[in-house]
């Protein structure tokens, strides 16, 4: 049975980042999985290299495109490497054999009648190589918000107006076609509302892949770029793809045009589209513009590639966006690998040498650590099945805490010095339950922790690999009587959060400035303070004049003042803010403010907060509401 999982084709204007590593870490996983259910998995990822964006990077770090493209997709690859992740096929988009399926790709659609010859004049964004339908010069593009630029040109277009209703029969025949159903319901939403030709040809630039007898015409990097699932294992039989996995922010590329331009094409579309959130850096989305992007480098460097991996897959739910910091990196590692998994392991074998002489001992265990284990193997399997990885991994540590648990109760320690008759094989059964559960623990964690359960699986002294374990054979009583076990070293020793902090950041600071030099970019001094924030993430903050037409406290809390404000909108806003030891609600009312006015709401003791009050502090002071001079009017923007 094949199983055939892609990653993005990650686009070379920037060196990988943790982003990337979390998107291709879940393939990782998958591909492990699928090969224990029995599936012969094979995975593709590989590095987008053409388009303007990539042309105009190439000339500001002063090399060729061709150049500068080897070197970021030699990164990539790198760090996959590095990372230890199972990587079948790297595509680049600059390979000939690449540009031959996109070449057969375009013909069948033109030869089908969907795609025709035209003109553009229009807005272009370069950083989402995305068009953008009734835009004006000067407008901002809808998804990352820079300025777009106008371009005219001839260009070949395709038909993708004639795909609406095919598309949504599509989504409603094959629910699971998109997942999760956020992203499913935003597709549907969009192609409702009717789809515009688009074109899949450029005309005035040249770092493209060319289009056989028309000069000057090159493939748009979208029409380019999604055929490196095809292309990447052209002859194998491995196609369609049993599953996309993508970020949220390309899903439209991935469930709109690309099925679209394979039914133009009369081939196969991919069984799944899974689209996952975003990686936020301590709540705020890792951007370059922000200075607060994590590469996963010097995570692996001090603490090991499998904490980060156990990290993503149980901190943040799949599907949803998450938050990474390295603080909860460490608390998680320290509280669930070294105190959990690690000491199960480290105790267990460290008793069988003790009491057994390193010997698995015979007994007889089939109580509810083996009933609960077997029940954990069902449900970890089915979890995996749905991508729902955090609930996998907490089932998993629901075993390793009852295992635990029961360690205690039996106190082996005790028996070992008892002189009751019984005492000896209630010992065995003690030893062997708690060596047996962690046998079961470590197969199940194998495709998240691949490196780490590689390690207890040789101290268990398991005959086989555990890469040749499958699912259909994984059952309570595999561990063999008279089995001798290896020596016992730790796996997860206990990491110290300040020292570890320091030398992440340090060599984050070290791999940044690396970085910037393979780009051909002079290394950016580090500088204290926060870090330095575009012109255009500035003018993403809505700023308004507010007058004040209620306040009063919050109950149960001393800092927080819940008010109305006026802000110019049909309806004035509530607003819940942390300046009720400064300000009583007489010195607020009838007061003019300043209001971040585009702030997601969220609840604050039960209250929804739609906006913040601007207020400035010194050394974590009382608040100091910004105000005016002038008389200024209500609903006015800040500029």
């Amino acid at each position: 049975m094949k199983y055939y999982l892609t990653t993005p084709i990650y686009y070379v204007n920037a060196a990988p980042h943790i982003g990337h590593a979390y998107t291709t870490i879940v393939a990782d996983l998958i591909k492990r999985f699928k090969t224990m259910q029995g599936y012969d998995a094979v995975l593709t990822t590989g590095s987008d290299e053409h388009g303007v964006n990539v042309e105009r990077s190439a000339e500001r770090a002063g090399k060729s495109p061709r150049e500068f493209t080897d070197t970021i997709a030699a990164e990539f690859q790198r760090q996959w490497q590095m990372l230890g992740l199972q990587i079948d096929h790297f595509q680049r988009t600059t390979s000939p054999q690449h540009a031959k399926v996109v070449q057969d790709l375009f013909d069948r659609c033109r030869a089908a009648g969907y795609v025709y010859k035209g003109s553009y004049t229009g807005q272009y964004c370069i950083f989402d190589n995305l068009y953008v339908n009734d835009a004006k010069p000067g407008d901002r593009c809808p998804d990352c918000g820079r300025t777009t630029e106008t371009i005219t040109e001839e260009n070949f277009f395709f038909k993708l107006s004639a795909f609406k209703d095919k598309l949504l029969e599509l989504y409603e025949t094959q629910p699971d076609f998109i997942q999760p159903e956020t992203r499913r319901n935003e597709v549907i939403s969009f192609v409702k509302n009717g789809l515009t030709d688009l074109s899949i040809t450029r005309s005035n630039i040249k770092w493209g892949i060319p289009v056989a007898g028309e000069a000057p015409h090159v493939f748009y990097v979208w029409f380019d770029a999604l055929t490196t699932y095809m292309s990447a294992v052209e002859g194998e039989n491995l196609w369609p793809a049993d599953l996309h996995l993508i970020g949220k922010e390309i899903v439209r590329f991935h469930a709109i045009y690309w099925p679209a331009f394979l039914m133009a094409a009369g081939l196969p579309l991919p069984k799944r589209i899974f689209a996952h959130g975003w990686l936020l850096f301590e709540n705020d989305k890792m951007s370059k513009s922000r200075g607060n992007i994590v590469r996963s480098e010097p995570i692996q460097k001090v603490m090991g590639a499998d904490a980060l991996r156990y990290f993503l897959l149980r901190e943040i739910v799949f599907g949803q966006d998450g938050s990474f910091s390295y603080d909860a990196l460490i608390g998680r590692y320290n509280s669930d690998l070294a105190n959990g998994l690690g000491n199960l392991a480290s105790r267990t074998l460290t008793m069988i040498h003790q009491y057994r002489q390193g010997v698995i001992p015979e007994a007889e265990s089939r109580g509810s650590i083996a009933t609960l284990a077997g029940e954990t193997i069902q449900f970890v399997q089915k979890a995996y099945e749905s991508f729902e990885f955090s609930k996998a991994l907490e089932s998993v540590w629901g075993l390793i805490s009852a295992v635990d648990k029961f360690i205690v109760e039996m106190a082996p320690w005790k028996l070992a010095r008892s002189t009751e008759a019984d005492a000896p094989q209630k010992l065995n059964t003690t030893l062997y339950t708690a060596a047996e559960a962690l046998r079961v623990v470590t197969a199940l964690l194998y495709p998240v922790l691949p490196e780490s359960t590689r390690k207890i699986w040789s101290q268990l002294g398991m005959p086989e690999p555990i890469e040749s374990l499958r699912f259909e054979s994984l059952a309570w009583g595999g561990l063999k009587a008279g089995q001798k076990i290896g020596e016992v070293a730790g796996v997860f020793p206990r990491i110290e959060l300040k020292p570890a902090v320091d030398k992440m950041r340090e060599l984050e600071a070290e791999v940044t400035a690396q970085q910037q030099i393979m780009l051909g970019k002079k290394p950016e001094p580090v500088v204290e303070g926060p870090p330095k924030i575009a012109i255009d993430d500035f003018l993403k903050v809505d700023l308004r004049v507010g007058l004040v037409l209620t306040a009063q406290p919050v109950k149960n809390s001393t800092k927080l003042m819940h008010m109305t404000v006026d802000i110019g909108e049909p309806t004035p806003r509530t607003i819940v803010a942390g300046i009720a030891e400064a300000y009583g609600p007489a010195d607020l009312i009838g007061r003019k403010v300043t209001i971040v006015a585009n702030l997601q709401p969220r609840k604050l003791k039960g209250i929804e907060s739609n906006g913040m009050i601007v207020a400035a502090s010194v050394n974590d002071g009382k608040p100091v509401l910004a105000g005016f001079h002038e008389d200024i009017p209500v609903g006015a923007r800040l500029k």
